[in-house]
């Protein structure tokens, strides 16, 4: 797939307004974005393409501009500057009942084809972040990874995924420095250092995933893999699968073995001293603005947008558009 291609992908309906103390007007059958600042027009777009609004920060909307977006079905979604998702306008007759709606009727079928992408992406990601440590990864993750291909139920992909995940953990101690040690994971409380950070970057994560979803206005409490339960954002813990390795793992090894945080960085709690959190989402930050080059479309883009990429591919492959789900997945 070519840059062009691609981009229309990912742009296809949705905007995103980020210039702070801008404001969104309306102009005829198009949509405005005003700088107040600096007083003129930076952005223009045709109301009859658009379905979906992303404000991030301090941008205001002029009454007639969400009468526009009511009287067009168009979902307006609100975030913090920095993408936390804060709430959104969803008019009474909008194009997100019908993603809502594939999303809800998936049949047993669809849920496990893309299950098993989910899973097959995080193990090959697993193998990758071993060998990026020297580490020579288990055979049985390859072995695994080829008999996924014969399952026939989720729950019988869910222990594959499980006894992956042990094989992995396993190896993980030695991609630490001298005086960090993993033993096995632990969550809720996490019982050490190590295991603190693993849940506070999983956390972070599932945020920047979480607001993706919301972007494509896909529901993150609606799980394909995981089981829906009240609170937990299901969807988003599945589609977090593919990058606990190679983004939540490798972010808190880095901060690790570069001495970002140490030992003394932590209260009794296991949780990080006020200062050292700060630090920590400094540096979560630059990570996440951090390029790569994707492995599906072959151009480089930051972090997390390629949460956003994987995103629109689910959505994607639950309204149908596309025969199956292409995980993020990376072999260097």
């Amino acid at each position: 797939m070519g840059l062009k291609s691609a981009e229309r992908i990912l742009n296809e309906s949705s905007i995103y307004i980020t210039k702070q103390g801008s404001q969104v007007r309306t102009e005829g059958g198009r949509i405005k974005v005003w700088d107040n600042i600096n007083e003129e027009e930076i952005g223009s777009y045709p109301v009859k393409k658009i379905d979906t609004i992303n404000i991030f920060g301090n941008i205001n909307l002029t009454t007639p501009s969400i009468t526009k977006a009511s009287k067009n079905s168009i979902t307006i979604n609100y975030f913090s500057q920095h993408g936390k998702y804060k709430g959104s306008y969803i008019p009474t007759k909008n194009t997100i009942a019908k993603i809502l709606k594939e999303q809800t009727n998936l049949s047993n079928e669809q849920k496990l084809k893309i299950s098993k992408s989910f899973i097959k992406g995080k193990i090959r990601n697993s193998i990758t972040l071993l060998k990026r440590k020297n580490i020579n990864p288990p055979k049985k993750l390859e072995e695994i990874i080829k008999s996924i291909k014969e399952i026939s139920e989720i729950n019988i992909l869910r222990s594959y995924e499980g006894e992956a995940a042990n094989i992995y953990f396993n190896k993980l101690n030695k991609a630490l420095i001298d005086g960090w040690t993993f033993k096995k994971r632990s969550k809720n409380p996490p019982k050490d250092h190590i295991n603190s950070l693993f849940s506070l970057t999983y956390t972070m994560i599932k945020n920047e995933i979480m607001t993706s979803l919301r972007q494509y206005n896909l529901n993150p409490f609606l799980g394909i893999m995981h089981a829906d339960r009240y609170g937990r954002p299901s969807l988003a813990l599945d589609l977090m699968e593919e990058f606990r390795p190679i983004f939540s793992d490798a972010f808190a090894i880095r901060l690790i073995n570069r001495k970002t945080l140490t030992h003394n960085s932590f209260k009794q709690n296991n949780h990080l001293k006020e200062n050292e959190f700060k630090k920590y989402l400094n540096k979560f930050e630059k990570y996440m603005k951090e390029e790569l080059k994707h492995p599906h479309f072959g151009y480089k883009v930051t972090r997390r947008k390629t949460t956003r990429m994987q995103a629109i591919l689910l959505r994607k492959s639950i309204t149908g558009e596309m025969d199956e789900y292409h995980p993020l997945i990376s072999n260097k």
